[in-house]
């Protein structure tokens, strides 16, 4: 990884996202196979990289079997560990993750800590090169796991996208699931953003509606490199941990998912994971296959309700971060605060 030297916000700014050479380097190894093509499970790279997947999960009972049933008939030829870590789950959470076949590891956390936390104990327990973080109610098509686990580097964030769909929906019409999830549902794919309103994440109000192609018109994210933008929109804020890999050890180096975004609202954490990755030297890509199901919760507009009256408070935490130092060289800190977190945990069954 690059050396970091000046604060997050100044780093950010030196930094190119150009990965054409990466994406065309691959393209020219991979028999045919494109960049943003399915991997078929005999590709001689699928074996490149070990993979974990760590599912952090609060109240998904009602998703997770098919979450985890999705690992289950990865078409993946090499071995990869699924790690489930429940944020003091109170319905059957606990119960469908541990007595699953496709689960390695489950942990428990001993109160509500948040997703930022229940990340970081699975990347401590982690054992392959990259983890996969995949949401608990984010169901992958079978190709997914080898898309990874073929393309991943140590240098490189590779970044998944997910097609929503309502509660209702899902459960009236379980067919819905056989189909393939489209790319453009995602908000960083195609976005409408209003006109005349105060846009969150950077403040600016577009005087006209827009139709925004965020994906596209940003080339794959390379222009928005050194710190541009595409109007709402920065490198940093396309790194979403719905699905999203990242090099274990990178994480590990940065000190992880900032918890403190989890204590004042739900955003924002897996954005400064990026910005801290982004300074340290790695390349934001994404993988237009790697598109899953995010089953929503009976409860989802609720939730989001939660989320959009917190997203100020989480967004002036985000800009001030942006103005401390970059982190690095926390691999043993976060390494010593998992393991102690961990002995008040319930492992296993």
């Amino acid at each position: 990884m690059g050396a970091v030297t000046g604060s997050l916000r100044e780093e950010l700014l030196q930094r190119s996202n150009n990965h054409a050479s990466s994406t065309n380097c691959w393209q020219a190894i991979s028999d045919g196979v494109g960049w943003h093509e399915p991997t078929p499970s005999h590709c001689w790279l699928a074996g490149s990289r070990t993979v974990s997947v760590v599912i952090p999960a609060r109240q998904v009972g009602y998703c997770l079997r098919t979450v985890l049933d999705a690992l289950e008939v990865q078409h993946h030829r090499y071995r990869f560990e699924v790690i489930v870590v429940d944020d003091a789950s109170t319905d059957d959470t606990a119960r469908i993750a541990s007595s699953h076949r496709v689960v390695d590891r489950f942990v428990s956390l001993p109160r509500r800590m948040g997703a930022a936390t229940a990340r970081n104990v699975g990347t401590a327990l982690a054992g392959g090169e990259t983890v996969l973080y995949l949401d608990g109610d984010v169901v992958v098509p079978p190709h997914v796991i080898t898309d990874i686990a073929a393309r991943a580097t140590d240098t490189t964030l590779l970044v998944g996208f997910q097609h929503h769909l309502a509660y209702e929906d899902h459960f009236r019409d379980p067919a819905l699931l056989a189909r393939v999830p489209r790319l453009e549902f995602d908000t960083r794919v195609v976005w409408r953003p209003p006109a005349g309103r105060r846009l969150p994440y950077t403040g600016i109000t577009l005087d006209k509606p827009l139709d925004g192609r965020p994906l596209d018109g940003t080339r794959d994210f390379i222009d928005l490199g050194h710190g541009r933008r595409y109007y709402d929109w920065d490198l940093p804020r396309m790194v979403a941990s719905a699905v999203l890999a990242a090099p274990r050890s990178a994480v590990l180096e940065i000190g992880g998912f900032d918890s403190e975004f989890d204590r004042i609202g739900r955003a924002m954490a897996d954005t400064y994971l990026g910005a801290c990755l982004i300074a340290a030297g790695l390349l934001v890509i994404p993988l237009r296959q790697a598109v899953g199901f995010h089953l929503d919760p009976p409860d989802a507009p609720q939730q989001w309700q939660h989320k959009t009256a917190t997203l100020p408070r989480t967004v002036a935490l985000f800009q001030s971060l942006l103005d401390r130092p970059a982190p690095q060289g926390r691999t043993e800190g976060f390494i010593a605060d998992m393991s102690t977190l961990l002995q008040h945990c319930k492992e296993g069954p």
